[in-house]
């Protein structure tokens, strides 16, 4: 009876544990194919090829969004595609003796910012320099270059000596008490200007980033260009270090507009750029051995925007970790990959079942802000998008937030569904990109886009600001502000908090369509 007992009973557990390892190996598969399971060590996926095929409705607003670049043009227009626009602000400069008629309104008005504007350029370039290819591709690629350049050669013309940069050209007072077409203003546009004295450190760091990146997208195409570029660049960082100084204390009325919070994340912003465009190993022992611990915030996840650029060097710098680089020292090396923890850091607060996810969001879209809160879904979907390419292109198979895996595909999950939400996968059904669907925001805060081309309005012309009626001309790719966060949005000229649409949320709402159009694997370098 024992021996029978024993045998029967080690049966019994043999059963039992074989059954045990097969319900904990399927546990383990079903945690693997979902999204943030526990299970580890996902196998990398296969480093995508060329370009490959074109995702139409992507390519559809891919070429919708560059558009709005168009729209937004000063100066003496060029293969002019916007029918109701025509020449503006051909004096803008005139008083010092430099022509800055070039360059972008920022949004519905026409003061032209030098801050934003040279933030669109950065994320423009950057967006060519990750995915060019594919831009290519959806055959896009020559509208982001023509915009790019349209802002660059302002930023020229704006930097006439070494430690002087014009950081807005008009009035906003004078400005917004008009309601006009830019062709036919005739108010004042006095200009604004930042030297060793009335400093703005931010301002002319900015500057320097997005004439550093542009200068390795001309790079091949035209290398007098790209040369003048970068040499605008280095001088404007050396200023902006020098002569330390917040535009917005300098200026106090920018706080009306564009308050910056400080500007050491935009010397490390330029100094990124000037490494990845030099590679002089100067710039990249200011923003790991000399200032990272002081100045990067590492461990602290931020929102990436025209006014803190740290999210944006997090990832940008997680790039040389990802891919390395040659001659950098362990200390450097140390440097860098403190900034890839913390670009994890944001991506982790982004995934939606990630347990450091935020809880910022509507149903399905970031949401932080209520004025312009497209603006920070748009940019965080666009570093999600870059670091989950990184991640395909060096076969890194995860990120682990807090315990849980997310793979490549997982993050540019993230990325595709804030930018399905604005084309209109939301509760409101409605296509934020203006001129992308059939159904889009008519009444887009925009002077030029209310007022028929061929009005004569004056100075005075707020009976269309206040109509009821469509714009009747369509701003074609602006990006308006957005939803409220219980995901409501009001159609309404007067309601500028949700309708009105600005350059610098259209630069990396490009990259994030650029990158989503189709796959293919990002350049090792950029130069």
């Amino acid at each position: 009876m024992g021996s029978k007992y024993t045998r029967g009973c080690c049966g019994w557990l043999i059963v039992a544990l074989i059954a045990a390892l097969v319900a904990t190996a399927a546990m383990f598969a079903i945690m693997k194919r979902k999204p943030g399971g526990k299970g580890h060590h996902k196998k990398p996926l296969p480093v995508p090829g060329p370009p490959g095929a074109i995702d139409s409705k992507y390519g559809d607003a891919l070429g919708v969004a560059l558009q709005f670049f168009q729209v937004q043009k000063s100066g003496k227009l060029e293969n002019n595609q916007i029918p109701w626009r025509g020449d503006s602000a051909l004096t803008d400069g005139k008083e010092a003796g430099l022509d800055l008629s070039k360059g972008m309104y920022d949004a519905g008005d026409h003061i032209k910012f030098t801050f934003p504007m040279a933030f669109t350029a950065t994320v423009l370039a950057w967006s060519v320099l990750e995915y060019g290819d594919q831009m290519s591709a959806a055959k896009q690629l020559d509208p982001a270059l023509d915009a790019l350049k349209w802002i660059t050669d302002f930023l020229i013309a704006a930097h006439p000596s070494d430690n002087v940069l014009y950081i807005q050209v008009g009035d906003p007072d004078l400005d917004h008490n008009c309601w006009e077409r830019p062709e036919t203003m005739t108010e004042k546009r006095p200009l604004t200007q930042i030297n060793k004295k009335s400093p703005g450190s931010d301002v002319a760091a900015e500057a320097a980033a997005a004439m550093a990146a542009a200068s390795m997208v001309f790079k091949s195409s035209d290398t007098t260009y790209s040369d003048v570029l970068l040499q605008h660049a280095q001088k404007l960082f050396t200023f902006a270090d020098t002569y330390r100084g917040l535009s917005s204390e300098t200026y106090p009325k920018l706080q009306d507009f564009y308050n910056s919070t400080g500007y050491v994340d935009e010397l490390l912003w330029a100094a990124s750029w000037l490494y990845h465009s030099t590679g002089d190993q100067t710039y990249l022992s200011y923003v790991t051995v000399q200032n990272g611990k002081t100045y990067a915030e590492w461990g602290r996840p931020t929102w990436f925007s025209w006014d803190d650029k740290n999210p944006g060097t997090q990832v940008l710098l997680s790039r040389l970790n990802f891919f390395g680089s040659k001659q950098i020292s362990n200390a450097e090396n140390e440097g860098l990959k403190s900034y890839r923890d913390t670009a994890e850091a944001v991506i982790c607060g982004l995934i939606p079942d990630s347990p450091q996810a935020t809880a910022s969001r509507t149903g399905g879209l970031i949401w932080i802000s209520g004025w312009n809160s497209l603006q920070h879904a748009t940019n965080s979907a666009f570093l999600a998008l870059v670091y989950s390419d990184y991640m395909l292109s060096t076969r890194t198979a995860e990120v682990q937030c807090s315990g849980k895996y997310y793979s490549p595909t997982d993050i540019r999950n993230f990325a595709a569904s804030q930018a399905n939400y604005i084309l209109g996968d939301n509760p409101m059904k409605l296509s934020y990109l203006v001129g992308y669907g059939s159904n889009y925001p008519q009444q887009v805060h925009h002077r030029g886009a209310s007022i028929p081309a061929d009005a004569k309005t004056g100075c005075k012309g707020f009976q269309y600001l206040h109509s009821p009626n469509p714009n009747p001309n369509v701003a074609m790719g602006a990006l308006v502000g957005g939803p409220f966060q219980n995901d409501t949005f009001v159609d309404s000229r007067d309601n500028a908090v949700q309708t009105e649409s600005s350059t610098y949320n259209s630069g990396t709402l490009v990259g994030l369509l650029s990158g989503l159009v189709t796959t293919s694997s990002v350049a090792q370098s950029f130069t």
